[in-house]
């Protein structure tokens, strides 16, 4: 089980928003801002107060104005505050300056979510895809403190062009991605040769806004998953397979995966595409939702878009809005249910619903398979067998020398089925 920083050890945190109305409403920043001390809290720190400016254009040096900055310092001073986070991103010379100026830790968005990631690894996969997303993260902030360290020798006769130490460390961190790429290539490949066996099986992902019950979710539909699930961001960074047991005769996979969210670092969907890999190849998702939410329309829009981002671009996607127990207004609900007649209204927790949730996805699994009625050679053993063992057999019939099987295939086989028919002539008595 994950642990997070002990109590006594947690650091004071302080928040920084800005506001550019009206692209920024700041009504959609103070949101903003209750999401990143939730951030904050799961990594390790006590948040003790933030502010939102209100400004059109960014400091090039400090990202906030220098007034601002100037009651920071002595906020931070008067407080003792150990670590100040910035909800935007900041540039490298932006963090540096603020650092120097506050004399404490200045992280974004990004850096905390990373930290967090890095909690949260469990597995050797994903604690290299997160040393990737960091280190892909730090290259660009390496700051020259360690220029003294030169490797540059003065006098006559010495000056050469040498190698700084920041340039040795790029260099190392270099090496470093460049390895941890190669790594994750290879444990790929030996992930696609593990499973290559589920090739015939349905495979569903679920996917959803970090905390919105996915792997809850998970335990409910298949009680032996046994998912990590806690009321904080990001719980889950492993994919877990587990077989879903429904009314029909058919193979079905259920994945849990990575959790989405706002501002979500570039960094860290490059490193977690090989476990992302699991909804590219789901033959359809189940998006969960955290109903309960307030601003769970604006957490569907950033599923949607990350989706597009990673190279889901279907639509076999079904709707499950989650927490429904956690609603205390059950108009809600049927306004809800109007405006998206397509989608289901569960309680993972509570197992509310949950058996509709099987039907529907055993009817999807359905729809993803197409009859045929063929009429065979009975010297066509070869392909016979072959469809005993790639497609279901409904029936059998032997009429002379033919053999008429009515199967049942999946449509994403059917051209490879059709291909084989077509090519494979009858062999003579």
């Amino acid at each position: 089980m994950n642990t997070v920083t002990p109590e006594n050890s947690r650091e004071k945190a302080f928040l920084v928003g800005l506001c550019s109305a009206p692209e920024t409403p700041r009504s959609l920043v103070e949101e903003y801002l209750d999401e990143l001390a939730f951030l904050a809290d799961t990594a390790g720190a006590d948040v003790v107060d933030s502010f939102i400016q209100e400004r059109k254009l960014r400091d090039p040096a400090y990202c906030i104005g220098k007034g601002k900055v100037d009651e920071l310092i002595v906020f931070v001073e008067e407080n003792a505050i150990d670590l100040v986070v910035f909800d935007d991103d900041l540039s490298p010379a932006q963090a540096r300056n603020l650092e120097q100026a506050l004399k404490c830790k200045v992280i974004d968005r990004t850096g905390l979510i990373l930290q967090i990631f890095a909690i949260r690894a469990q597995s050797a996969q994903a604690k290299m895809q997160v040393e990737l997303a960091q280190l892909e993260y730090m290259l660009p902030r390496l700051s020259g403190k360690w220029t003294h360290l030169s490797k540059q020798k003065g006098g006559i006769g010495n000056k050469g062009p040498g190698e700084t130490q920041i340039e040795t460390d790029r260099r190392l961190v270099r090496n470093r991605i460049a390895l941890l790429k190669k790594k994750l290539r290879e444990v790929a490949l030996q992930h696609n040769t593990q499973t290559r066996n589920r090739e015939n099986a349905i495979r569903v992902s679920l996917v959803g806004y970090t905390n919105a019950g996915k792997s809850t979710l998970m335990n409910t539909l298949c009680p032996q998953a046994e998912a990590f699930a806690e009321n904080r961001l990001f719980a889950t960074l492993d994919t877990k397979t587990r077989r879903l047991e429904l009314y029909i005769n058919k193979l079905v996979l259920l994945s849990d995966t990575v959790g989405f969210i706002r501002k979500l670092p570039h960094t860290l969907v490059e490193s977690f595409k090989s476990t992302l890999d699991e909804v590219l190849q789901a033959d359809f998702l189940l998006h969960v939702i955290d109903i309960s939410h307030p601003g769970f329309e604006e957490q569907m829009m950033v599923v949607r878009d990350t989706l597009k981002e990673i190279g889901v671009n279907h639509d076999n996607i079904i709707e499950v809005f989650n927490k429904i127990d956690a609603l205390d207004d059950p108009t809600q609900l049927r306004e809800l249910a109007d405006k998206y007649p397509d989608a289901l209204f569960i309680s993972a927790k509570r197992g509310i619903n949950i058996s509709l949730l099987k039907e529907t996805i055993g009817q999807q699994v359905a729809r993803d398979y197409t009859e045929r009625h063929l009429t065979l050679h009975v010297s066509n053993y070869k392909l016979i067998t072959y469809l005993y063992e790639h497609t279901e057999v409904l029936e059998k019939k032997h009429i002379d020398e033919n053999v008429e099987l009515t199967i049942r295939v999946r449509n994403n086989q059917l051209n490879q089925i059709d291909a084989l028919i077509n090519t494979t002539q009858p062999m003579p008595l």
